[in-house]
């Protein structure tokens, strides 16, 4: 029995602990994370899109990311034909990641992204890696030899912002880093081709 009393006591105060940090930031009013700034242009064979993800990161994922745990960002895109009558067609449904890390030793962070299927940029700046992986740049997202002319098409776009993946199930002990999970609203643009 003794030598269980401490760990006990080494557990109620890191549950204290935690559930003060995370109610500590209840109030404090945070923007909401939004896809913004989506566009649809054209290459001479392809259909490009371009968007920026906004108010992605909280405090805390930076601090988690500056102790080693990479945050990452899904993208999930949709291409759907609007249909003459009821039915629309859709036409590409494409989920890819992307990730940021950072290299405590190196002091360097590196953004991987899954759509460009290249090795990942390393920067030395925040401001410039959180910009990097938040933007989406010429996105070859279809041919334009599968689009009809003279039709109507529907661009949908949605982020869902690091889902928990610490190793081993950690984030079952660690239930404060449930407000690292973010979800944006789809946001949407109709285009005539």
């Amino acid at each position: 029995m003794q030598k269980l009393f401490p760990a006990l006591l080494l557990m109620g105060i890191l549950t204290i602990l935690f559930v003060t940090i995370s109610l500590g930031g209840a109030d404090d009013p945070v923007d909401e994370a939004t896809i913004t700034e989506v566009t649809a242009t054209t290459s001479e064979k392809e259909l490009l899109v371009f968007a920026v993800l906004k108010n992605s990161f909280t405090p805390e994922m930076i601090q988690g990311l500056h102790s080693g745990i990479p945050v990452h960002f899904s993208f999930f895109l949709e291409l759907v034909q609007k249909g003459k009558s009821w039915t629309d067609k859709k036409l590409v449904s494409l989920k890819f990641m992307h990730t940021l890390t950072y290299d405590t030793l190196k002091e360097i962070y590196r953004v991987d992204l899954e759509e460009t299927q290249t090795n990942g940029s390393t920067y030395t700046s925040l401001i410039k890696a959180r910009k990097a992986v938040n933007e989406i740049n010429n996105l070859k997202l279809i041919k334009l030899a599968q689009l009809q002319p003279d039709n109507t098409y529907l661009l949908r776009i949605k982020a869902e912002l690091y889902k928990k993946t610490l190793p081993m199930n950690l984030h079952y002990l660690l239930p404060f880093l449930s407000w690292w999970d973010i979800e944006t609203d789809w946001h949407t643009i109709e285009f005539s081709y």
